[in-house]
């Protein structure tokens, strides 16, 4: 994890910053970012989605009631939507407000001096602008900062900032309270699969065995919005996904639900959860995985830090042999998540596919 300062020939073609070409003042955009028809936000709906908001204060509530609804409106959330807001989320609104500032002003230092800490495709650390490495791809109109938090032996802090000057100790702390968030979450769901509390967790690695890191986007104003989107069409790869909008005035995050995109309008203060793959597999598809996306606009920049929680690298996943029987069949592969992730890192954002490649074929009733 300890790599130098990565160049552009470490990627299939120079890394150029999609902030670059928005404060070049281009009227259009290149090529390489168009999207074709079918891909393009023009085929979002207009209708808003209230995805379920649930109160996770009550999870520590004296009264058993509290606990067990709140238990069950995120078991719920999980598998009829694969996303919810968590309110009264534990973390400190004032941190919440810091870390999104910090990371502003970390977005507006001269390029020159993010692209001293330009990532590499061999671990993504640092500042990038391309997700995967396959060459002459669509590319998205954003960039991002991407570090690893957990375990603390796969942090490089040589690609952390040391500008803005309190980054680092506000982005652990940040970090710190988040996995604390998960870990509530993670319960709640181990329950709702009938299983004890600490099953997910246990899968997971155990108590200090997660790992966790984080991407913080950040999306330029884009000359042709229409053309383009922020972050194409994916399911997230991990266990655990939470997002801060940091712009929350500003739309930006799309879910599929059905065969359309709606748009997902997020409550002031509020953290969107939403599970990834590996829930998925582990809970044998109970909870899914959901396909996001993101579009930009002509107007304003867009910030959002997307904080993930995820298994041992090392530990081969399956689904749970307690929610296996004749009638519900494994229905996927085992694999580690340092295998599975590399599907990401070699083809980038490829909506559901990396998981459903996965997927057991049955030859007999229960294909």
């Amino acid at each position: 994890m300890g790599d130098s300062v990565s160049t552009d020939h470490d990627w299939p073609e120079p890394v150029v910053p999609v902030q670059s070409i928005a404060d070049s003042g281009a009227a259009f955009i290149p090529t390489r970012y168009v999207k074709p028809p079918a891909d393009r936000p023009t085929a979002a709906t207009g209708r808003q989605l209230d995805i379920p908001a649930v109160d996770l204060g009550h999870l520590a509530a004296d009264d058993p009631a509290k606990r067990q609804a709140a238990t069950r409106a995120i078991s719920d959330a999980c598998r009829d939507w694969g996303f919810f807001q968590a309110v009264n989320h534990g973390v400190d609104g004032e941190l919440v407000r810091a870390v999104a500032a910090v990371w502003s002003d970390f977005f507006h230092l001269p390029v020159a001096e993010k692209k001293k800490l330009a990532n590499s495709p061999t671990t993504y650390e640092g500042y990038g602008s391309r997700l995967g490495v396959e060459k002459d791809a669509s590319l998205d109109w954003g960039d991002y900062f991407f570090l690893n938090l957990l375990p603390k032996s796969a942090r490089n802090h040589d690609k952390w900032p040391k500008l803005p000057l309190t980054c680092r100790e506000t982005t652990e702390e940040y970090g710190r309270q988040t996995v604390k968030l998960c870990g509530a979450v993670m319960k709640a769901l181990s329950v709702g699969l009938g299983l004890h509390e600490g099953f997910l967790e246990e899968k997971f690695g155990g108590e200090g065995g997660a790992g966790a890191c984080m991407r913080v986007c950040y999306y330029p104003k884009c000359p042709q919005p229409e053309l383009t989107l922020g972050l194409s069409a994916h399911s997230d790869p991990g266990g655990l996904t939470v997002l801060l909008a940091a712009d929350d005035c500003v739309p930006g995050l799309q879910v599929r639900r059905g065969h359309e995109w709606v748009p997902v309008r997020p409550l002031p203060g509020a953290l969107i959860v939403n599970v990834g793959d590996q829930i998925q597999v582990l809970s044998n598809a109970t909870f899914k995985s959901v396909e996001h996306r993101v579009v930009v606009n002509a107007m304003t920049d867009r910030l959002s830090i997307a904080f993930f929680y995820n298994p041992n690298g090392n530990l081969l996943l399956e689904p749970a042999k307690e929610l296996v029987t004749l009638e519900c069949p494994p229905l996927y592969h085992p694999m580690t998540f340092n295998q599975y992730r590399q599907y990401i890192r070699k083809n980038g954002p490829r909506g559901k596919a990396q998981v459903e490649s996965h997927r057991i074929i049955y030859n007999n009733s229960y294909a």
